[in-house]
């Protein structure tokens, strides 16, 4: 999956978007789940299951915890660029290419 900048993958998998030396991925979060860590893909975006509620950005910051642990990288590389308030987020990673990050968060 070769991409240049500002191009997304789209297709049965993960999809995501490489702009400006990071890729944005598309995240789906479920709170309040009994147990966090990844569960899978869904309608091209990662699932994540996080037990914090959606209160005071408590799921946002479990969300990132979760995927810097996932990726092998310090929270300070993830950033939330969309859906602070929403089930469906998209997270910038910088420091990885978008085949890094799949190959990751998709073993």
């Amino acid at each position: 999956m070769t991409q240049g900048k500002g191009h997304s993958s789209k297709g049965k998998g993960q999809r995501s978007e490489v702009k400006g030396g990071g890729v944005i991925i598309d995240v789906r979060v479920i709170p309040r789940s009994g147990r966090s860590g990844l569960a899978g893909i869904r309608d091209g975006a990662l699932l994540v299951r996080l037990n914090a509620p959606p209160v005071d950005g408590a799921a946002n910051a479990e969300l990132l915890e979760v995927l810097a642990n996932a990726l092998g990288l310090p929270k300070r590389a993830l950033t939330l660029t969309a859906g602070e308030r929403s089930r469906s987020k998209r997270v910038r990673i910088a420091g990885l290419t978008a085949e890094e990050a799949h190959a990751r968060l998709n073993p």
